[in-house]
């Protein structure tokens, strides 16, 4: 199953730059932690369960990359950016060897059933 993403060809040649370069910078720097990180989390201040999934890995003994942007009330369009580029649309967004898991929930279930020694 492959997620719906809008066709480039569906979007006016006009604004196809500014859909693309939307907070490009950040998308590209989470990228190259990602890609250079076994185990990232990325969260946002206030936000309890973003702390839960960091315990969860301190728990567990695991090594992992904390990025934080903002809170509610902060750097929400660099979020928006997060959300769109992954297509998750909670924090935290937990990686796994590059690979999105999903939030503090999967990665409890993940856990839980000795997945995430396996990935």
């Amino acid at each position: 199953m492959s997620r719906y993403i809008l066709n480039e060809s569906k979007i006016h040649s006009s604004i196809r730059s500014t859909i693309s370069n939307n907070h490009r910078d950040f998308i590209e720097e989470i990228i190259k932690v990602i890609e250079s990180q076994p185990l990232v989390v990325i969260g946002m201040g206030i936000n309890p369960v973003c702390k839960n999934a960091c315990k969860l890995l301190t728990k567990q003994g695991l090594d992992f990359e904390y990025l934080e942007y903002g809170n509610y009330f902060k750097e929400w369009r660099k979020r928006n950016a997060l959300k769109m580029w992954t297509g998750w649309k909670t924090f935290p967004m937990v990686f796994v060897n590059g690979v999105l898991v999903g939030g503090a929930d999967d990665l409890s279930r993940l856990i839980n059933s000795n997945e995430l020694d396996k990935i």
